[in-house]
C-alpha cells in the first residue's frame, strides 16, 4: 500500500512567506498612492489660502486657463510657482537626506547638518560678489560648485583615520564646516551690501518665489537627481549592510559612491539655488519613511519623494498664518525639525549606524 502523501513543511513555510511578502508590498504601494492623493490636496490648498482666499473653482479655472481677473493673476505668478518649487525643493532635499544617510549609514545626516547647504550658500555668495552673478543660472551652476567641494571634504574629514566613514566625526566635521561657512557667508554680505540686498532674502529661505523662471530652470536638473537616486535604490541597500559584506556579495562600492555624490550634488545644488538653504527637511523625512517602509531604500526613497513636499508645503502654508504677512518656511521646518534631532540624538546615544 503506498505511503500517504505528506506536504513538505518547508514548502508551506516557503508559500506563506511569499503571501505575506506580496501583502506586504501591495499595502505599501496603496501606502504610496494614498500619500500621492495628500500631496495633491496639500499642492491645491497652496494655490488655495494665503493672504487672501481663493475659492477652489477658481483655482481650477484658472490652470485651465478660463479665468483672466485679479485671482488668476495671483495664482499663476505668485502661488503656482510657489507652489511648484515647493514640490520641486521638498522632493530634493528629501531624497539628498535620504541619500547621504543611506551612504554613510549615519541617523542624523541630512544636507543641513553636513554643511552642505552652507557650502552651496557659500558659493552662491561668492559668485556674486567675485563674478557678478545675477541670474538662476548663475546661482546653480555656483552652487553646484559649492555643494560638490563641501560634500567630498566632509566626507573625506569623515574617513581620516581609518579609511571608514565614521558618523560622529562625520557629523562634527559637517556642523564644524558649514558653521565656518556660515560665518563667512554672513560676513561677506554684511560687508558687501549690494550683496546684502541681493541675499539677505535667500538666504532665509522661503518659496516665494515671483514666476516660473526658477521652476522651469531647476526642473531638470532636480528630475535627473531625482531619477539616479530612485535607480540607486538597491545599490544603497548593499552599502547598507557595510563596506565589506556589500563588497562580498558584488556590489560596486566606488561607483556607487560617486553616482551618490553627483545626485546630492545635483538635488542640493538645484534646491538650494532656488529657494535658499532650508535645514532639517532632509532630516526628518526619511525616518518617517523608513518608520513606515522599514529599511528598504526601493521603498524610502519613493515614499521621501512623496512625502518631504507634503512638509515643506503644509510648513509654508502655516507660516503664512502664523505672524502678519507670512514666515519663511525655513523657520518652521526648524520648529519642526529641531525636537527632532534631539530625539534622534536621544534614541542613538552611542551614535551607531542605520
Amino acid at each position: 500500500m503506498p505511503a500517504a502523501y505528506s506536504p513538505d513543511p518547508s514548502s508551506s513555510t516557503l508559500k506563506s512567506a511569499s503571501t505575506l511578502g506580496a501583502q506586504t508590498e501591495r499595502r505599501r504601494a496603496l501606502l504610496l498612492f494614498f500619500s500621492i492623493l495628500i500631496l495633491m490636496l496639500v499642492m491645491a490648498a497652496s494655490l488655495m489660502f494665503g493672504a487672501k482666499a481663493i475659492p477652489f473653482s477658481v483655482v481650477w479655472h484658472s490652470l485651465l486657463g478660463e479665468s483672466h481677473n485679479a485671482d488668476s493673476i495671483l495664482i499663476l505668478e505668485s502661488r503656482l510657482p510657489r507652489t511648484l518649487i515647493g514640490v520641486l525643493a521638498g522632493a530634493a532635499l528629501g531624497l539628498s537626506g535620504a541619500v547621504i544617510q543611506a551612504l554613510t549609514r549615519n541617523p542624523l545626516a541630512d544636507p543641513g547638518i553636513l554643511g552642505v547647504n552652507a557650502g552651496a550658500s557659500f558659493a552662491v555668495v561668492i559668485g556674486i560678489v567675485v563674478f557678478g552673478v545675477q541670474a538662476i543660472y548663475g546661482y546653480m551652476i555656483s552652487a553646484f560648485i559649492g555643494t560638490l567641494i563641501t560634500t567630498l571634504v566632509v566626507y573625506w574629514v569623515g574617513a581620516m583615520g581609518g579609511g571608514r566613514v565614521n558618523p560622529l566625526r562625520l557629523t562634527l566635521s559637517g556642523v564644524a564646516i558649514g558653521a565656518v561657512l556660515t560665518g563667512i557667508t554672513s560676513g561677506i554680505s554684511l560687508t558687501h551690501p549690494q550683496v546684502y540686498d541681493s541675499v539677505r532674502f535667500w538666504q532665509a529661505g522661503s518659496l516665494d518665489i515671483r514666476n516660473m523662471s526658477v521652476v522651469t530652470a531647476v526642473a531638470p536638473v532636480i528630475l535627473l537627481g531625482s531619477l539616479i537616486a530612485l535607480l540607486l535604490a538597491r545599490s544603497l541597500n548593499a552599502m547598507h549592510m557595510g563596506e565589506d559584506l556589500a563588497a562580498a556579495i558584488g556590489a560596486r562600492i566606488a561607483r556607487t559612491q560617486f553616482w551618490a555624490v553627483i545626485t546630492i550634488t545635483l538635488l542640493c545644488g538645484a534646491a538650494t539655488a532656488a529657494v535658499g538653504p532650508i535645514a532639517f527637511i532632509g532630516l526628518m523625512v526619511p525616518h518617517i519613511a523608513r518608520w513606515i517602509v522599514g529599511p528598504n531604500q526601493s521603498w524610502i526613497l519613493p515614499f521621501t519623494l512623496v512625502i518631504t513636499p507634503i512638509l515643506l508645503l503644509v510648513s509654508d502654508i502655516i507660516g503664512r498664518f502664523l505672524v502678519p504677512g507670512e514666515l519663511r518656511v525655513s523657520i518652521v521646518t526648524a520648529f519642526i525639525g529641531a525636537p527632532i534631532l534631539i530625539w534622534l540624538v536621544r534614541s542613538n546615544k552611542r551614535m551607531t549606524t542605520l
